[in-house]
């Protein structure tokens, strides 16, 4: 039986979703929202504060300021609250309400952009208030998740194990891009486990992170305006994308056989299944991280009025199997914009062949 004292002490790092049933492909979801933040950031959130106070960055009069879209100012106010810290999360007005809530409820400021900066984009707008404010009252300490090593760490150290422990012979593993911290912890890892394993990138269409042009994107979680810092390619095998329609389809089809995910879930199993559809994956063992659950995305992508708005009303029209989205990027490389890689069909070709290297960066 579990005893904490705080609230980061708990985390659920053992449960996994086989998706056969409902999707026809074995894929074996890692579900990371069992935590008193409800998402994988709270480890991330974790990693960074425990280092911030271990080289006394953090002050008894200090204030965290982060730029999030949600899921991490949640777990940075569910920390900041356990150890007596002010905490401000900037966002913008694609938060959802029920994260704002929950933040303020947590004892925490929430401040909202609601104007995007002049590339069109509203995370520059975001990080450029951080940077304002950090620089007018000394009090606020910027953990900065865009390139704070933390974030990454932190998956180095228990998502990469977690999955490796649990699964000795796995061959593909399937990870959201946002601020690319989990998905550069997990491929460092695996790029230096005992065996390959393919690691494979989901973004969202519009997403800038690894080239192509950007678009409008309603749905927080995956996906960014601008190159992600931590983001090194050289680490990751393939890079698929997936449309907004798309992952609403995906959700509510996982909604109707009781379980309710978020929007970074629904893109990442959808782009995992268009993967292990168009290859042979009948011999794979194949995981996808899920990194969030589905409680806070009620007035969005699971009401009808908003998600009718924004993608049409047949939107959830029956319709051909989700499959998920086309491949965009090839492996090893960052690609030309537009470019498309297709592998044959055969096992040895779905194992990447990347150099080995010990403790890179570590």
């Amino acid at each position: 039986m579990p005893v904490i004292s705080v609230p980061q002490g708990f985390n659920e790092d053992e449960l996994y979703v086989d998706l056969r049933s409902i999707f026809g492909q074995s894929l074996f979801l890692k579900c990371e929202g069992f935590n008193f933040a409800g998402s994988i950031k709270l480890k991330a959130a974790a990693e960074m504060v425990e280092a911030a106070d271990r080289d006394g960055v953090l002050t008894p009069g200090s204030v965290l300021v982060e730029s999030s879209s949600g899921n991490l100012g949640v777990a940075l106010s569910v920390i900041a609250a356990s150890k007596g810290y002010q905490f401000l999360c900037v966002t913008d007005s694609r938060c959802n309400l029920s994260t704002r809530l929950l933040m303020e409820a947590l004892g925490s400021q929430v401040h909202i952009i609601d104007e995007p900066d002049a590339t069109g984009g509203f995370l520059g707008a975001r990080i450029d208030y951080v940077r304002a404010l950090c620089a007018a009252d000394e009090r606020y300490v910027w953990l900065n998740q865009y390139t704070n090593p933390g974030n990454w760490k932190a998956h180095y150290r228990t998502t990469a194990p977690a999955i490796a422990g649990q699964f000795p012979q796995l061959d593909v593993l399937f990870v959201g891009a946002g601020t690319t911290g989990t998905l550069m912890g997990c491929a460092r890892y695996f790029q230096e486990w005992r065996r390959p394993v393919r690691i494979v990138a989901v973004d969202s269409v519009g997403s800038v992170a690894f080239g192509g042009p950007p678009g409008r994107r309603m749905i927080p979680g995956l996906g960014t305006s601008m190159r992600p810092p931590l983001l090194d390619e050289s680490y990751v095998d393939e890079v698929v994308r997936v449309e907004e329609a798309d992952t609403i389809r995906t959700c509510h089809r996982l909604a109707r056989r009781g379980f309710l995910f978020g929007g970074s879930t629904g893109t990442v199993v959808c782009g995992a299944m268009g993967w292990l559809a168009r290859h042979d994956a009948r011999e794979l063992t194949a995981v996808a991280i899920a990194p969030d659950l589905g409680e806070r995305y009620l007035d969005t992508i699971y009401q009808t009025n908003w998600f009718s708005d924004l993608y049409g009303e047949d939107v959830l029209s029956p319709r051909e199997p989700i499959t998920g989205p086309r491949p965009v990027a090839a492996a090893f490389q960052a690609p030309a914009a537009g470019s498309y890689r297709t592998d044959p069909p055969h096992r040895s070709s779905l194992l990447p062949q990347r150099p080995y290297r010990e403790n890179a960066d570590i």
